[in-house]
């Protein structure tokens, strides 16, 4: 119902069982802003977020930062077998968190006879070695 400009709501309401006439007015609100359409969000690369967001997803496990950190501070390339006994995991479970590693494109690895041994990749970018130095250096 429309009075002098505003909206009545609920003309009459039932409370507990009685009918009361309820007139209050509700005044309409010119629409300053739609939600979503007030600003521009700045530019982002998407696929600067899928590598970031993957290259976090690596170092988002405690056992992987401890790999990378290890391997960060070692002064050669560390073998599984050290990992194992250092982390007090088995080798698959290393390996796994190796894969993941290698797939996120942080570490290499280099088999001599029966062990592999890993070290950081030579050629990490400039971005994602500034994060490590920050995170663990």
């Amino acid at each position: 119902m429309n009075v002098d400009g505003s909206i009545l709501a609920h003309p009459s309401t039932f409370i507990d069982g009685f009918r009361y006439n309820v007139r209050v007015a509700i005044k309409e609100l010119p629409m300053i802003r739609e939600r979503g359409a007030c600003c521009e969000l700045p530019k982002v690369k998407e696929s600067w977020a899928n590598q970031t967001s993957e290259l976090m997803k690596a170092l988002a496990d405690p056992t992987r930062l401890t790999i990378v950190a290890s391997l960060w501070k070692a002064d050669a390339p560390i073998c599984i077998c050290d990992f194992t006994a250092g982390l007090e995991l088995t080798q698959p479970t290393i390996s796994h968190h190796m894969a993941k590693l290698k797939e996120a494109g942080l570490v290499e690895s280099e088999k001599r006879g029966i062990w592999v041994y890993y070290r950081l990749r030579d050629r990490l970018p400039p971005s994602t070695r500034q994060l490590l130095g920050q995170l663990i250096g």
